[in-house]
């Protein structure tokens, strides 16, 4: 299992709930042809955080994520700001080149991980419990007992750190 974030070029944009179905467009049409199991997702304004389970003997995470970012932003307007070397490269300026993966080590990790992603609403004040994050499979693990309905709310800020 591995744990991802993944940002905007813009920290400042909020496109990613803006355009929230465009992102699960492309995250559907990339999981029909390269399967993967999602085993927690947050979507943001201008990052997003999941963990995902790849198929037995498949570690090619990094095709994954170009088709979701190319798809994403093939389904947008060309109206963001370029510098000059995403102009001379022939890129958009929508995502920031580069994401960050973590390899989950054991169940400690995977929990600790896994309550990073649905904290982080609260963490960067967007609403009070996590649950009334509309952008987060908290709400799966909610319906099937796994957190409570009131689980992390913002009394415990910083209890799941960077």
């Amino acid at each position: 299992m591995l744990l991802f974030t993944v940002a905007l070029a813009e920290r400042k944009s909020t496109l990613l709930i803006d355009a929230v179905d465009n992102l699960r467009s492309a995250v559907a049409r990339v999981k029909s042809k390269y399967p993967f199991t999602i085993n927690a997702w947050v979507v943001l304004p201008e990052h997003m955080h999941a963990i995902w389970t790849l198929p037995e003997g498949d570690s090619d995470y990094p095709l994954r994520w170009r088709l979701i970012k190319g798809g994403f932003l093939r389904s947008l307007p060309a109206t963001e700001y370029r510098r000059k070397s995403r102009v001379y490269k022939g890129e958009r300026g929508i995502w920031q080149r580069r994401y960050w993966e973590h390899t989950i080590k054991d169940e400690d990790d995977y929990r600790r991980c896994h309550n990073y992603i649905h904290y982080n609403p609260v963490k960067h004040n967007y609403v009070i419990r996590a649950a009334d994050w509309p952008y987060s499979s908290i709400h799966r693990y909610i319906a099937q007992g796994i957190y409570p309905a009131d689980w992390a709310t913002d009394e415990l800020n910083g209890a799941f750190g960077e």
